[in-house]
């Protein structure tokens, strides 16, 4: 083989690493907890391994570290954590090292939003694809952010663009990625409740829908019968959209008192959703059917049994695990009967992951309970947090990030390295 063409493979391979590589820097893993609620937007973690005798080989404390005020969760990629918070009067998106918890960057998002009731501060979870961060201000301003300067790429004020208004306790909605578009719920005026932008320039794609009121959850995107469906839950409605032009395929009403309906919709394949709300209303499972070329939907029941005021369920086989306003219950999902319930966690949050539930009590109570329809079983707990405790934990990489209105505490929760 001749030297020339010796020199000519080396560097076709050295390139086709390199490009390789650099892809790969910048694809966010789909184990990584990357955005609202885990990889799928349902709190089900694929983590294993977790440990569940927390005697001698407890949870590990690896780090803590003071936040500012705010109920955003926890987003990891690639070695680096995303949240928002709240200090000295201002709001700010905050990125951090994993290893140490300590601050790599911070942008200012905007004023600081008040509630007279004490929820100070930002409420939505950043959404972190490939090296860009969505995420939107307690009063409405989306930010596309470079992920690793923290550097504005583009953004909006959707109160300023679609004449939204601010909900009562600020808006929520952590944004929904779906292929090139950003999808989010503005609360506009006629027609454009709900919006797509584009993921790289901030363009809009498209308005849609006139529920005007805005709610406080966060969007999902289902396939049922081939067909792709983002779900939102507005302030007033359950709605299905095409994400790749908003046309509206359904409408189901919901009326909440104060209009919030901040719990995420739960997908249960092949074509139910669930939805709760708090303040006495409860939940529905609604079937979905098609019809010729369009989709309608039915409730299959609907109950009290499970009221989310704030919190999101999870689905395990059969079953729901979630609180009814305070008190943790577990129900059918098929007939919305209840199986169990148990006090204790006040107005909690919790996550799924190798058939355990991960509790967090709204007091900072950290508990592990066994996935079970038969009764309630609390492995094992540990008081980790003080202060109110209402954002969602988060697990990725073996290690369970928690916070509460002034500390990000980081736990390692499996076995092994």
């Amino acid at each position: 083989m001749s030297r020339p063409f010796c020199v000519q493979i080396f560097v076709f391979v050295f390139l086709s690493v390199l490009i390789h590589s650099n892809a790969e820097d910048h694809r966010t893993s789909a184990l990584e907890w990357s955005q609202w609620l885990g990889p799928n937007r349902d709190g089900i973690s694929p983590e294993a391994n977790l440990l569940t005798e927390w005697g001698v080989n407890r949870p590990q404390v690896l780090w803590r570290s003071p936040i500012g005020d705010g109920f955003s969760g926890i987003s990891i990629a690639k070695g680096r954590g995303y949240t928002m918070d709240a200090t000295d009067g201002k709001e700010f998106i905050y990125c951090f090292d994993i290893l140490e918890g300590k601050e790599i960057w911070r942008f200012q998002s905007d004023e600081v939003y008040l509630d007279s009731m004490g929820g100070h501060g930002p409420r939505s979870t950043p959404t972190v694809e490939e090296n860009m961060l969505f995420t939107m201000s307690a009063h409405g301003k989306i930010y596309a952010l470079d992920t690793k300067n923290g550097k504005e790429i583009w953004s909006h004020d959707l109160k300023r663009k679609f004449g939204g208004k601010t909900p009562r306790w600020g808006f929520s909605t952590s944004p929904l990625i779906e292929e090139n578009l950003v999808l989010v719920e503005v609360g506009g005026r006629s027609h454009a409740s709900l919006v797509a932008f584009d993921k790289h320039s901030g363009n809009i794609i498209w308005e849609s829908d006139d529920s005007k009121i805005g709610g406080y959850s966060s969007p999902i995107a289902v396939t049922s019968y081939d067909i792709r469906q983002a779900i939102f839950f507005t302030g007033n409605y359950l709605v299905s959209v095409a994400p790749t032009s908003g046309k509206i395929y359904w409408k189901h009403p919901w009326k909440t008192s104060f209009d919030v309906n901040a719990s995420t919709p739960i997908f249960i394949p092949s074509d139910k959703l669930f939805i709760s709300s708090g303040y006495g209303v409860g939940a529905t499972i609604l079937q979905m059917k098609l019809n010729n070329e369009s989709i309608d939907v039915e409730e299959v029941w609907r109950s009290k049994v499970m009221k989310n005021q704030f919190g999101t369920a999870v689905l395990n086989g059969d079953y729901l695990f979630g609180f009814d306003d305070r008190i943790l219950v577990c129900i059918n999902a098929n007939t919305g009967k209840e199986m169990w319930k148990q006090r204790g966690y006040g107005q909690g949050t919790l996550i799924l992951a190798d058939n355990h539930l991960i509790i967090l009590s709204d007091k900072g109570k950290l508990a592990l309970a066994e996935v079970s329809s038969s009764g309630f079983k609390e492995k094992a707990g540990m008081q980790v947090l003080n202060g109110t405790c209402w954002t969602v934990p988060t697990l990725s990489g073996g290690k369970l990030y928690l916070r509460s209105m002034s500390e990000i505490v980081c736990l390692k929760v499996t076995n092994g390295p």
